[in-house]
């Protein structure tokens, strides 16, 4: 019987150092049957889909289990989520969710996706995986969102880099500005196109270095393809491995209603017409100060979000915006004065001093070192011919027909 009992022991223990033993095998197994893949999306149609997506696969054949960590993810009912955008205030976080549903959103907008597999070591891909799940913890998940310099193309690049033991090394590229870049994804819609010249100021005309450039999800995509890997041996490995493959094709983008008309065409027309009634009021003899009263507002408003951006919002690309001279404030305090001088024909100040801030800003645009478009141009000629009329046509305005006494 005791021998029995000894017998059964011994089946046990060496059953339980088995299943142990197993359980290590198939731990390891695990870590090593990861492979992590670089998703890129094609742009959509929306504003924030002008420029593409990015984010890391991660595949674990062992569990079967297919993840993809979206470091795109914002909360748009989030209180004051607009007033903090403006400020630069902007929180994304990182988010896992199962590669089927990644795909499934992209399918739906018409974008697709391109897979590129990083040629990670066993060591490398398990620490980027244990990496991922520390970041998407939730005291660590978020993080201070900048469209130029911190988003969710180059959270990814920093976190591929940071599980690589050693360094990665990219092939210098063509060199481009911020705005020349930006233009190669608005070019379809010129109305976003716009918003983004009006904002953005002088420090997204310099020149960007081939790490900066990364900013853009399919910039990062074409470093990625010929990038090296050295370790510390000083081998080399590419950091591609095989060649990307389409995982989802090109679709049909659903139609997004538009402004029939082109920024340009706008800009042209409005020069147009104020040229139009320069000429009528020099004919005429006459000054339609309500055509101030109608610009006045609108100009002084867009000045008003410039001037805003400029001195109190954390976003480094719109500081230094020369357009202040021509989109500013100052009509917005200025209009009654305006309206007050117009109706007693009386001289004002303030058609002098708009006159010479215009003129200066026509005859320094060469040598302000910031990008202005044609319709930046086009308004501001349009704008300096109020000003220019009321100095040319004040002194040959009509005098007033006296009442007639009873």
């Amino acid at each position: 019987m005791l021998k029995a009992v000894r017998m059964a022991l011994r089946g046990l223990v060496l059953t339980l150092f088995i299943f142990v033993c197993q359980a290590g095998a198939r731990a390891q197994r695990v870590n090593d049957s990861i492979t992590v893949s670089l998703l890129t999306c094609s742009p959509g149609d929306l504003v924030y889909e002008l420029y593409g997506h990015t984010a890391i696969r991660l595949e674990n054949h062992t569990l079967a289990r297919d993840d993809v960590f979206n470091y795109g993810v914002f909360e748009f009912n989030k209180p004051h989520f607009v007033w903090n955008f403006m400020l630069g205030k902007t929180d994304y976080m990182v988010q896992s969710m199962p590669y089927f549903v990644f795909e499934d959103e992209y399918v739906r907008r018409g974008s697709s996706i391109v897979s590129q597999q990083i040629n990670l070591t066993r060591a490398e891909a398990n620490d980027l995986y244990n990496k991922l799940l520390q970041n998407e913890r939730p005291e660590n998940r978020n993080y201070r969102y900048n469209f130029l310099y911190c988003n969710c193309t180059t959270k990814v690049r920093d976190m591929i880099e940071s599980a690589v033991h050693g360094i990665v090394k990219y092939k210098e590229r063509p060199k481009k500005t911020y705005r020349e870049a930006v233009h190669e994804f608005t070019a379809g819609s010129p109305w976003c196109e716009l918003g983004n010249d009006l904002l953005l100021g002088a420090s997204t005309d310099t020149l960007l270095t081939d790490r900066t450039q990364m900013f853009l999800p399919s910039y990062l995509m074409d470093y990625v393809s010929d990038a090296v890997i050295y370790d510390s041996a000083c081998n080399s490995r590419p950091m591609m491995y095989g060649k990307p493959k389409v995982l989802v094709p090109e679709g049909r983008h659903p139609q997004v209603e538009t402004f029939p008309l082109h920024p340009v065409a706008c800009a042209a027309i409005f020069c147009g017409v104020m040229l139009l009634i320069f000429g009528l009021e020099y004919l005429f003899r006459r000054l339609f100060w309500l055509v101030d009263l109608l610009l006045m507002p609108g100009i002084g408003a867009a000045g008003l979000l410039i001037t805003f951006m400029t001195l109190f919002s954390e976003h480094p690309a719109v500081d230094s915006n020369w357009q202040v001279w021509v989109f500013n404030p100052l009509p917005l305090f200025c209009m009654p004065w305006v309206v007050w001088s117009a109706i007693k024909r009386r001289r004002c100040a303030y058609h002098y001093i708009n006159a010479g801030i215009l003129l200066l800003f026509f005859v320094a645009c060469p040598w302000i070192p910031q990008h202005f478009s044609s319709i930046t141009l086009l308004v501001t000629l349009g704008l300096l011919t109020r000003p220019v009329s009321y100095l040319v046509n004040f002194r040959r305005l009509k005098p007033k027909k006296a009442k007639k006494k009873k």
